[in-house]
């Protein structure tokens, strides 16, 4: 899988664009370079424009009903099961069959826009990264003059386009910006329709994954999006098909729901796992009585993570689709022979877990894992792709909402404090310089686990959490948060070097994070607040080249 985003620039010297290079009503505020051009075309900005003129009211209505939803929460509701679509979660339906092109999935690498990364993902040996679609992409790296390309044999393609909450401010469209997910999925259908009209029929896609969806209301705009790209591009329909992360604690109960609107174009969900955990965090900012312990200790032992795991083989092998696994934060140690090998137990043992529970795949963050990965779920799945038709997990049926929910079990300790502190930092400051995701204390980290720093710093801080351990009957106040920051900058200091500490964005990192961890309300999102510091806007009619 690939994630697509956008990113702040360094402004050159500004160069007048022609009014006939972009559509009437579209106005391009970001860089817009000689090599954009040949992705910003007028035919492809007209695509988004149509597809965000024709969806924009329909996403801000699903964003005004998770704001509804939110003060509902924070007012003392807890999520649930929806009683108007029990007849979908009770019915007998099926999503479209698996393509034999994705039938097989049990490794997936994931990584940012990076060629070589690209590339080396493509070459790792998982069964879906992305494909490359003509084949060629290249990288020539001059300061160790090799050339990266690709073997005869790579990954599927799943792109994941930004989630629905996530505005592209680079370009406007009559006036406002831009729905960065329309932007992504739009650009990348429209460069390469002819490809998928050539394939149509044959299940080679395009794939997507989707992101930080809350209910099937959501999936519903994905569907009718899809819909109408395979009839602007002349494929047949149910072409594009879809895998849904379930990262968000609502949508954990709309799951059938979720299949169901997308059930002509859905090949599965994921457990987006470290999303999920900072999911449950915020739905309950407002519940002091469901606190959770230490980030390290939240793992998919907790009962409330086992039953969420086990309900979504449940529902995905119910409807003929894949359930995917998640993602072991661990990543290669290449200079502790001893503490590799304890990483690659970890991962071994995460894998097993989710093979024997039922899923037909895992996910890896590093291509070095792929192999570890590989030969767990082969050895227990054979030669079979899946397990859609051999693990049925009827066992689930009886999960209830207070199963979903339970309170996790575990301590809060200083240490948890401060590995939140520390690790929300430098991630920030490595996002800030347009690293999406970071290896720090042998974990990749991602938006998603800093996001769990963050809230759960906040959240500890609002309610003045009594800590247990090495901090016992000490509680988290504003004076012990600062003198914690203070203590961390000076160690993230000394473990990156001074000169590294000076370059980096660390203090703008700090000012940004504590800021969020100690304003009367918690914020949606860590990078919508960091967005607008790596956002360049240019005067309409403006690029730079």
């Amino acid at each position: 899988m690939i994630g697509l985003g956008t990113y702040g620039y360094t402004a050159p010297t500004p160069k007048k664009i022609n009014a006939y290079d972009v559509p009437e009503g579209v106005d391009i505020r970001g860089r817009f370079d000689e090599e954009f051009s040949k992705i910003l075309t007028k035919d492809a900005l007209q695509f988004v424009a149509d597809l965000q003129r024709e969806f924009r009211n329909h996403v801000k209505y699903a964003m005004e009903c998770r704001k509804e939803a939110k003060i509902r929460y924070n007012q003392g509701a807890l999520p649930g099961f929806d009683p108007a679509t029990r007849y979908i979660r009770e019915g007998q339906w099926n999503c479209a069959p698996v393509p034999p092109a994705v039938a097989d999935r049990r490794v997936e690498i994931t990584g940012p826009v990076e060629r070589k990364m690209i590339i080396n993902a493509l070459n790792s040996g998982a069964k879906v990264f992305m494909d490359a679609v003509d084949g060629t992409i290249t990288f020539h790296d001059k300061a160790r003059n090799r050339v990266y390309k690709l073997n005869d044999q790579i990954a599927k393609l799943f792109v994941r386009p930004r989630g629905w909450h996530l505005p592209e401010p680079h370009i406007l469209i009559d006036g406002e910006p831009a729905t960065g997910c329309l932007v992504d999925f739009s650009l990348y259908f429209y460069h390469n329709f002819a490809t998928f009209r050539k394939t149509q029929g044959e299940g080679f896609g395009p794939f997507f994954y989707l992101p930080k969806m809350e209910n099937s209301r959501e999936a519903k705009i994905w569907n009718s999006v899809f819909e109408r790209a395979e009839k602007m591009a002349g494929i047949e329909k149910g072409s594009i098909r879809a895998t849904v992360l379930i990262e968000t604690l609502p949508a954990v109960f709309q799951m059938d729901e979720i299949l169901y609107e997308l059930r002509d174009h859905s090949v599965g969900l994921n457990c987006g796992r470290w999303d999920y955990i900072f999911s449950y965090v915020k739905t309950f900012q407002g519940h002091p009585d469901r606190l959770l312990p230490d980030r390290v200790q939240v793992g998919m032992a907790q009962h409330f993570m086992k039953s969420y795991s086990d309900l979504l083989i449940r529902t995905c092998h119910r409807r003929g689709v894949h359930a995917m696994g998640g993602m072991a934060a661990q990543i290669p140690i290449r200079d502790d022979p001893a503490a590799n090998e304890a990483a690659f137990d970890l991962v071994r043992k995460d894998k097993l877990r989710e093979v024997k529970a039922g899923h037909d795949g895992t996910w890896a963050a590093h291509p070095g894992l792929i192999q570890a990965c590989m030969e767990v779920f082969t050895n227990n799945m054979g030669n079979a792709p899946n397990q859609i038709q051999t693990v049925k997990r009827e066992d689930a049926v009886n999960i209830t909402e207070e199963d979903l929910l339970q309170r996790p079990r575990g301590v809060r300790t200083m240490e948890g404090l401060r590995l939140n502190t520390r690790v929300g930092i430098q991630y920030l400051a490595a996002w800030l310089t347009g690293s999406g995701s970071v290896p720090l204390y042998n974990l990749m980290e991602d938006a998603a686990t800093a996001e769990i720093s963050r809230v759960q710093n906040w959240q500890w801080l609002k309610y003045g959490v009594e800590l247990d351990g090495d901090g016992l009957g000490v509680k988290v106040n504003h004076d012990l948060f600062w003198r914690v920051v203070e203590e961390e900058m000076g160690r993230i200091e000394r473990e990156v070097g001074k000169d590294k500490f000076k370059k980096g964005m660390y203090k703008e990192a700090c000012k940004i994070f504590t800021r969020q961890c100690t304003a009367p309300s918690l914020d949606d999102f860590l990078t919508l607040d960091a967005y607008n510091h790596i956002v360049v806007h240019y005067p309409r009619g403006m690029s730079k080249i």
